[in-house]
C-alpha cells in the first residue's frame, strides 16, 4: 500500500566498495537537486561512529539524512534497518530517496527488503549505481571478496571514480573487468570526485540482474515480529533512537572521547566521539592523520583553531576541507588488515589537541 502521497517514492541505492567516493557522488547529487524537491538520504556505516551524516551537508531545506552504524544493514543490522528506514520515510516525506549501503554491504539483501511486501508499495526501486576506485583491482584479495563482486554484479551502472589520479592503464583494465560481468552494465561512467549526472538515477533499464553469492552475509534469527513493528511505530522525531546502534549512549567529557569498536570477519573499525568543547591542531592532526598507513577507509570531523574541518582518507588519497557540522569532533577508521593497539592509538591522537584548549 503506497505510505505517501498516494505514489511510491523514486529510491536510488548508491553503493561501492570501501573508499570508492559514495558519500561524494551523493553530495554532489545533492547540489544538483531540484529545489522543489524534498530528497531523504539514508546512509549505513560499518562502523558505530557516524561519519557519513556529518560529511553529507543536511542544512538545506529539502534534505533529510537518516543513520544507521555499527554493522551491515544486509545482516547483523537488518532488524534495525527495516522500522527504522520505514520510520524515516514517514517523517521525511521524500520525493527522492537515496540509500547508502555500508562498504562491505551485501546490496542483494538491501534490494531483497526494498522489494519485500513491507517495502513495495512505498518505494520504486530505480537504478542501482556501484562506485569504483580502479585501483581495487589490483588487490586479488579484495576482488576476490563475495560483496565486491555482488555490488559491481547487481550494479546497472558502474561509475568509474578517482581517474584524475588514476593511470589510464589502470582505468583501462578496470573497465575490462567490469565488462566481463553477465548481463553486460547498461553503461559504464568514467569520473572523478564522485560527479554524477544526476539523469542516471531514473534511466529506464529492464534487465533483471541477480547476485553470484547470495549466500554472503547471511541474516540473523529475526528476534521480533518485524512485519508488526513495521506498521506499528508511531511517528515521533526520537521514536527509533533505540535502533540505530547497538552499544551504550555515553557521553564524553574534555579530553576524554567515547571509543567504539567494531569487528567482523573480514573488517576491524574503531570510532570516538570527542566533547565539543576539544579543540585540535589542524597541523598536527593533518600530519598524524595522513601519515598512516594500512587503513581501508578514516572519516571525520574535528574542531580545529578558528573552524571546523572534515577529513576524508580512501587509501592514498586524503582530503580536508571546512566543514558545516558543529555537534562534536568525531573519527572512524576502518582496517582490513591486523587489528591495532587503539589505545595507544588514542594517546597519539589526543597529543594533535590544543594544549590548554580541552
Amino acid at each position: 500500500m503506497p505510505w505517501i502521497k498516494g505514489e511510491r517514492i523514486p529510491t536510488n541505492l548508491i553503493v561501492g566498495f570501501l573508499g570508492s567516493g559514495k558519500t561524494t557522488a551523493i553530495a554532489n547529487l545533492l547540489s544538483q537537486r531540484p529545489v522543489d524537491q524534498n530528497w531523504s538520504i539514508f546512509v549505513n556505516e560499518f562502523g558505530k561512529v557516524s561519519i557519513d551524516q556529518a560529511l553529507i551537508d543536511s542544512s538545506t531545506n529539502g534534505v533529510a539524512v537518516e543513520k544507521l552504524g555499527g554493522g551491515c544493514a544486509c545482516c547483523t543490522m537488518s532488524f534495525a534497518f527495516k522500522p527504522l528506514l520505514a520510520q524515516f520515510i514517514r517523517r521525511s516525506k521524500p520525493d527522492r530517496l537515496i540509500l547508502e549501503p555500508s562498504g562491505v554491504s551485501h546490496p542483494a539483501k538491501v534490494v531483497d527488503i526494498l522489494r519485500s511486501p513491507d517495502f513495495a508499495g512505498a518505494i520504486d526501486l530505480r537504478n542501482i549505481i556501484c562506485l569504483m576506485d580502479p585501483t581495487d583491482i589490483d588487490h586479488p584479495e579484495r576482488q576476490m571478496l563475495e560483496v565486491f563482486q555482488d555490488q559491481v554484479q547487481l550494479a546497472d551502472i558502474v561509475v568509474i571514480n578517482w581517474t584524475d589520479l588514476r593511470d589510464r592503464k589502470l582505468i583501462d583494465r578496470c573497465r575490462a573487468w567490469v565488462e566481463s560481468f553477465e548481463p553486460p552494465k547498461q553503461l559504464i561512467v568514467e569520473t572523478s570526485f564522485g560527479a554524477i549526472d544526476p539523469e542516471l538515477l531514473d534511466e529506464n533499464f529492464e534487465t533483471v540482474r541477480l547476485p553470484l553469492f547470495s549466500g554472503a552475509h547471511p541474516l540473523p534469527e529475526p528476534k521480533t515480529n518485524e512485519l508488526n513493528v513495521l506498521s506499528e511505530l508511531p511517528i515521533k522525531d526520537d521514536s527509533a533512537e533505540h535502533f540505530k546502534a547497538d552499544f551504550p549512549l555515553e557521553k564524553p567529557e574534555p579530553g576524554q572521547p567515547v571509543c567504539f569498536q567494531n569487528n567482523g570477519p573480514d573488517f576491524q573499525a574503531c570510532g570516538w566521539i570527542f566533547h565539543v568543547d576539544d579543540v585540535f591542531d589542524r597541523k598536527k592532526l593533518i600530519a598524524f592523520l595522513s601519515e598512516l598507513s594500512s587503513i581501508a577507509r578514516l572519516k571525520g570531523v574535528f574542531r580545529c583553531e578558528g573552524d571546523w574541518w572534515k577529513i576524508n582518507r580512501a587509501k592514498d588519497a586524503t582530503d580536508f576541507s571546512k566543514s558545516t557540522y558543529r555537534r562534536d569532533s568525531r573519527l572512524e577508521i576502518i582496517l582490513d588488515g591486523d587489528p591495532w593497539d587503539w589505545g595507544a592509538f588514542e594517546v597519539k591522537l589526543l597529543q594533535c589537541m590544543v594544549a590548554g584548549k580541552s
